[in-house]
């Protein structure tokens, strides 16, 4: 080969077989990214508006802790205990910066934070989102683009992951920066752009979410393999920077949280030592599920992209073997690689016992690209029109009526599950309104330091954003038998600053034990936070009495409708269905009322 068309190729990196790295004539079907980051944007702009908070984790390992940051009080759980230091103050710090930029700005309240942080979070997935949309678009087909477009903006799971304040969600934005880098192979390979994303999403998120770029890795090692010395070589060096790029990474978390915590922590290996390595139960103790959960779940969240997602791998297999076309080897290799990352994830989280949706989020970007594919592979053959062939025999109008009617059905199904989410849980977002929440100025009811307490419905705080006026959330007993949250030591003098974060704590423990310390005496409290169902005929127990028919007691603020899940048909409880007279009394969602109270004199 002459030396100037091999030093062309090495320049280029475009292996001859990888038609997805050469451009491609237009399409129909491109989207200009701009256009696509607008579609994006607005998607997860109503999620940073409406969304519940879904997971009491988000709440109190990461709301509450950035509170504190920010104004000097709030709720500590047991993984913040210097004992502990299973998570990272550097993830809290970052968001603690964005919400202390709203500060700066006029009509600052500390509700105005919170939807500041959650717009940050739509802008950044957004951005996320759109820069692996247009490597979709060149790199594999623009009609993949799209439907990957579709499968994220239509289903539910992006509504409640994309402005999620939990590390899952953080994880999902960098595998969507680092599968970006592994597929794009224009102007070069960017493998140390791709383990740098990953590495991010792992070090300061969850350091699980990493293995997501295992495929990647795998094929960059046959592609070493494959190629000459130099290309080997080339290849050790992007892994090597990668590598180094990551372990900074990992030196810079630990400086900042050894300045946090007082003492040298590696956080992300905290957080695999207790969940792989733990004596005392690990994170079972907080419930187990079986393996079908997932499945179950990631159908009510995704819907018709999730079977599509499921069949993806098979329908390529199939495509390979009965397609005329050849694109060679690796182009076919490429696809499964860019395919076997959902199907890693779902297996590998399917066999542990302990479930959660969240732990789902870092692969929500594989399970719209894998749809996309599938989708694209089944219109591909569905849109033969030769007269031989039983596909060919079908009318073309009524091969786009099939087609259009089932991408209505998924937006049909995303949107009902999505209102049906916001109409039956968002009360805890709209209930502190009285007290002053998101008013500027002394507002509201209450006095400076009051307690707002919460018994049975204490994983349904939505953070102490919705307290102002420096008022305190604390708990009274119910029938929960587990750890509650402790609170920040709010010490200054003598102590520095959020001395908090590293003082030693009480009545902390990994293993899910009840401690007394976590309550208030009743007498405590000037406003209490309960929920009443009427339709419940059961005795109620004995530390969990209905306070709102305490008139004696108690006086009624605010009360917001709340889906009363023990009493609603399973399809209620999953879609949104209106409380019409057609509707069978079966159907028809039962409520409750998630209510404020304040303490009588």
């Amino acid at each position: 080969m002459p030396p100037q068309v091999a030093q062309q190729q090495q320049q280029q990196f475009v292996h001859p077989t990888a038609q997805h790295a050469k451009k491609k004539g237009p399409s129909p079907f491109m989207i200009e990214p701009i256009k696509a980051f607008y579609i994006f944007l607005i998607a997860n702009f109503i999620s940073a508006l409406f969304a519940p908070i879904q997971d009491c984790d988000e709440t109190f390992n990461y709301w509450e802790p950035t509170h504190y940051l920010s104004h000097g009080y709030g709720l500590q759980t047991w993984e913040y205990s210097p004992d502990y230091a299973i998570r990272s103050w550097f993830y809290v710090g970052l968001h603690a910066i964005v919400g202390n930029i709203r500060r700066l700005l006029p009509q600052s309240t500390k509700l105005a934070e919170f939807y500041f942080i959650r717009y940050a979070f739509a802008f950044i997935c957004s951005l996320c989102q759109v820069l692996l949309f247009r490597v979709i678009s060149f790199t594999l087909n623009p009609r993949i683009g799209l439907f990957f477009l579709m499968a994220t903006v239509m289903s539910p799971g992006n509504f409640h992951s994309s402005t999620a304040y939990l590390p899952s969600s953080f994880a999902m934005y960098m595998s969507l920066l680092g599968t970006a880098a592994f597929m794009n192979w224009r102007g070069g390979l960017k493998t140390s752009w791709g383990i740098w994303w990953f590495a991010v999403g792992g070090i300061l998120g969850w350091p699980f979410a990493s293995a997501l770029c295992a495929p990647f890795l795998v094929e960059e090692g046959l592609f070493a393999l494959m190629s000459d010395r130099q290309g080997f070589y080339d290849a050790i060096l992007r892994l090597t920077r990668g590598v180094i790029a990551a372990l900074l990474l990992v030196v810079g978390d630990a400086a900042i949280n050894t300045f946090f915590y007082k003492k040298i922590e590696a956080v992300s290996w905290n957080i695999v030592k207790y969940n792989i390595f733990s004596s005392t139960g690990g994170p079972n103790l907080y419930g187990t599920e079986p393996w079908t959960f997932y499945f179950r779940n990631l159908a009510i969240n995704f819907n018709i992209w999730f079977v599509l997602a499921l069949l993806s791998l098979p329908l390529f297999l199939a495509q390979k073997i009965v397609s005329t076309k050849h694109h060679g080897f690796q182009s076919g290799m490429r696809t499964i690689v860019f395919l076997s990352p959902f199907y890693m994830w779902l297996g590998i989280f399917s066999i542990q016992p302990h479930k959660e949706e969240r732990f789902m989020y870092p692969m929500y970007p594989f399970i719209a690209l894998n749809a996309a594919l599938g989708l694209h592979i089944i219109l591909s053959a569905f849109g033969n029109s030769d007269p031989k062939t039983l596909v060919g025999k079908i009318p073309a109008c009524l091969k786009l009526f099939a087609v259009m009617g089932t991408l209505l059905l998924s937006l049909d199904l995303g949107i009902a599950r999505i209102v049906g989410v916001y109409t039956a849980y968002s009360a805890p977002l709209k209930l502190y309104e009285p007290l002053g929440a998101g008013v500027v100025g002394h507002q509201g009811l209450g006095g400076r330091g009051d307690h707002v307490c919460f018994g049975k419905e204490w994983y349904r705080f939505p953070s102490s954003y919705f307290l102002p006026r420096d008022m305190h959330a604390k708990f009274i007993r119910s029938e929960f038998r587990g750890l509650l949250p402790g609170e920040f030591s709010e010490a200054r003098i003598g102590f520095g600053v959020w001395s908090g974060t590293w003082l030693p704590t009480k009545g902390m423990n990994d293993r899910n034990e009840e401690d007394m310390g976590k309550y208030v005496d009743l007498r405590q409290c000037s406003f209490l936070v309960d929920t009443q169902y009427p339709e419940n005929q059961n005795p109620l127990p004995p530390n969990e009495p209905d306070y709102i028919a305490d008139e004696e007691n108690w006086k009624v603020v605010k009360c917001e409708p709340f889906l009363d899940a023990a009493n609603t048909h399973l399809l209620a409880r999953v879609l949104w269905i209106p409380d019409w007279s057609f509707v069978p009394e079966k159907y028809r969602r039962k409520w409750g009322r998630h209510c404020l109270l304040q303490k009588k004199k």
